[in-house]
Formats: structure tokens, sequence, C-alpha cells
């Protein structure tokens, strides 16, 4: 017969774990929503928070069932979220005309299972830690790469303009004008209240001056309607 132990000694110490494995779930989380991501504070949170619960089960679940002839080992159970996570990360990785998008949010949730696997381990001090190492990067490291190479990035546009003779070379020689080289990948035609319209997909190598400043130049355009980050790197 199964013997249920309701409130073990270590119970307090299991919920602490849990909620700690909560907060610092949604505090990655916060910074992925903020950046409007497909996987933002609901599903880190709940991956860290997944992660700590197997971790603890992997940890207590089963000691009950030891004796001397069961031997258990408690990684078992929490080896296989390392495993499990990658698919759940894959899912937010796309390639789209050949441009690579989702990989920083991929390794953040990644990192998120780390984190609550090092809450249900019962490492507190580590996984706080890691949050704030991982909040440095997502954050601190992104200015220092652009200033070590700010001339090789490439950014995904779209822009909406009104179908009229000679309208994409416009806006090519205007992010030429200013210091980007651009380059049309597919349009696609439409209609707004009877008006032609089209929409471009563009890919801008950054070469020089500042991408606000594109935004606002091909915006200030007259036949231009609507600008549109496609991607910015992996992020």
């Amino acid at each position: 017969m199964l013997d249920i132990e309701l409130l073990p000694e270590s119970m307090l110490t299991q919920l602490a774990m849990l909620v700690l494995a909560f907060v610092l779930s949604a505090v990655v989380g916060m910074e992925r929503e903020s950046r409007l991501k497909s996987a933002g504070l609901r599903t880190h949170t709940l991956v860290g928070l997944g992660s700590a619960l197997f971790t603890l089960v992997s940890a207590y679940g089963f000691a009950h069932v030891l004796g001397s002839d069961v031997v258990l080992d408690p990684s078992r159970i929490a080896a296989q979220i390392v495993t499990g996570i990658g698919f759940l990360g894959a899912g937010v990785i796309f390639v789209r005309q050949h441009a690579v998008s989702g990989l920083t949010t991929a390794a953040s949730i990644w990192m998120t299972a780390a984190i609550g696997m090092a809450c249900g381990a019962g490492m507190p001090l580590i996984a706080v830690a890691a949050t704030v190492l991982h909040l440095a990067t997502v954050v601190m490291l992104k200015t220092v790469g652009r200033w070590i190479s700010p001339g090789d990035k490439v950014r995904d546009f779209t822009v909406e303009v009104r179908d009229l003779e000679g309208v994409l070379q416009q806006v090519v020689d205007c992010a030429a004008e200013l210091g980007f080289d651009a380059a049309l990948s597919r349009t696609r035609r439409s209609r707004l209240d009877g008006e032609a319209l089209l929409q471009a997909d563009l890919r801008i190598q950054h070469a020089a001056g500042s991408l606000d400043e594109l935004v606002k130049g091909l915006s200030a355009l007259e036949p231009v309607m609507t600008v549109t980050v496609l991607s910015d790197e992996n992020t």
C-alpha cells in the first residue's frame, strides 16, 4: 500500500523553492514580454515552475519506496528536463527569407528551465545569481555587442506604400542616402478604400546612421504609409 505523508518535514522548504522559481521565472518572462516576443511572461513562468516541480518530485517524490532492495537516482527525472525543453525552445525559432529569429528567446526558455531546476534542487542563491546574470546578458551585452560591431547588423522591414511608379526605387534610394544598403526581397499588392497599395519586404544592412533615423526618413516619404521592423537580429 502506498504510504502518503501529507505534511513531510521538508514541505515548507519545497513550497519556498516553488515560490522562488515562480518569482524568478516571472522576472525573466517580463523581460521577454516587454519586447513582445512569442514566448513571454506566462510561458517562462510555467517553464521555470514546471522545471522546479519536476526536480522536487525527482528528489523527494519517491523517498517512501527506498529500501535495501531499491536504489533510485534522483537526477533521472530532472535530466529529462534538459531534453524536453529543447522541443519547446525550437517552437519559437523561425527562419524567414534566410533570416533566423527567436534564438535569444529559445535560449531564455532554456535558461529559465535551469533556474527552475536550481530552485528545485535547493540552490536558491545560485538561482538568484543566474537570474541576475541572465538579465545582464540580454540587456547590457546587447548594447556592448552593437558597440563592438556596429556596421554589419541586418534588419528586415516591411514598407507599405501607395502603388505608384518608381516608389520602391524611391524607398531604396532614401535608405541609401541615410547610410543603409537596402535589398528588396518580396512584394505584394492590396487595396484599401479603393486605393492600390504595395507591401514590400526589405532587408536593410546597417552600414551607418541610426535605425530610428531610417524609420523616420522612410516614413517622411509621401507615398509611404507605414514602416514596420520585422526582426531584430536573433532576439
